[in-house]
């Protein structure tokens, strides 16, 4: 299952009150048959956890995380040590087992994390971002563990991401969530085919132009929608692309967010905001110098992309409007995910208010009554 959604979306929170260290303020929810609330200690035995931020002791070695982390869930030293062999063997780290963690790169400590989740041989497994800031080899490495991990060990994988192609590499259903509220549920290629068109990506010269733009393609019957891409969020995608077979596909994209607002032009759409509503007017018709220095490209959603890229370009012509280039494409998840929420999928970035609330959640699962 992959978990997408915006910043502030409630994924966090949401995993939170699955794993017990939240209690809910309202509703319900069970874990492999046990309710979050009334059996918290059931769900616990029943679940692992690989959170976002690196939780391994450094001081000791592979080895002996692993065994920690089994005692804590009251193995007995011959179960323990079987598994811990299983799980090093899993993970292609038993070469290093008795290296002290320290020693280890980025991707053989999250490989460890994720053997250290699986030793209590959970039903279900949350992995929180679990290849955010790694290389795209590392990063592809990880895909096929947490892949056979599935398909081998039969066991359920929520997965929490910012990387949209990671989302439609790994999952065999997408969920979409924004301001606390599922907005969308189905596979990847459903999801994709709900967009009913192709994308054409135009890059102008002058970037400047672009709410000049979006003013000539609006009221076009055959565009669908029109966003406003961001110079940050294809220089993040650039920056972390990577090269493979996906099905089909090559060369998924990584990462980033495929603008920061898009402008709703079909009546068949969910109605936006008034919020979202101001921030694509600013968008698409204030010509701010600040503003435009962002601004990279424009995407059309458009009925009959191949036969549309000639009216396109001569529109643009009559207008004065010079293109550095014009791409085309079918939708991707990127594209879904600006059609259900209005905004970008990006990467959170760490801060002292972030570690302050970390805290905080700990702070109340240990403190809660009845809890040791």
């Amino acid at each position: 299952m992959g978990f997408l959604g915006p910043n502030g979306a409630g994924k966090t929170t949401t995993l939170n009150m699955l794993s017990t260290l939240l209690r809910p303020s309202n509703g319900s929810a069970t874990v492999n048959g046990n309710d979050i609330v009334k059996k918290p200690d059931a769900v616990r035995r029943s679940i692992g956890y690989v959170f976002q931020d690196p939780t391994l002791d450094l001081e000791l070695t592979g080895r002996e995380n692993l065994d920690f982390h089994g005692r804590l869930y009251h193995l007995d030293r011959e179960l323990r040590q079987t598994r811990i062999d299983e799980m090093l063997r899993v993970v292609q780290l038993g070469d290093r087992a008795d290296d002290l963690v320290k020693t280890y790169s980025g991707g053989m400590k999250r490989r460890l994390e994720i053997a250290r989740g699986l030793l209590h041989h959970p039903k279900v497994l949350f992995l929180d971002e679990p290849t955010l800031g790694l290389d795209p080899q590392t990063r592809r490495s990880i895909w096929d563990h947490i892949q056979r991990l599935n398909e081998e060990s039969k066991i359920t994988i929520i997965l929490t991401t910012h990387y949209t192609e990671e989302a439609d590499f790994l999952s065999n259903r997408i969920l979409i969530i924004d301001l606390g509220k599922i907005v969308a549920l189905d596979t990847s290629e459903n999801l994709k085919a709900r967009l009913r068109g192709d994308v054409v990506s135009l890059a102008p010269k002058n970037p400047k132009v672009i709410p000049k733009m979006c003013s000539l393609f609006k009221e076009k019957d055959w565009v669908r929608n029109i966003d406003v891409v961001s110079s940050a969020s294809i220089h993040s995608r650039e920056s972390g692309a990577m090269h493979m077979a996906h099905g089909k596909a090559a060369a998924p994209e990584m990462s980033g967010s495929w603008g920061q607002m898009r402008y709703r032009v079909s009546e068949t759409e969910k109605p936006i905001t008034d919020n979202q509503k101001s921030m694509q007017n600013m968008k698409c018709d204030n010509d701010s110098g600040d503003q435009a220095s962002d601004w990279a490209r424009l995407n059309l959603v458009v009925d009959e992309g191949a036969h549309r890229i000639p009216e396109i370009v001569k529109i643009a012509d009559e207008a004065g409007i010079a293109l550095d280039s014009v791409e085309l494409r079918e939708p991707t998840l990127d594209d879904v995910f600006l059609s259900f929420t209005g905004r970008g999928i990006r990467e959170e970035k760490g801060s002292f208010v972030e570690m302050v609330r970390r805290y905080n959640i700990l702070r109340q699962a240990r403190g809660r009554k009845g809890r040791r």
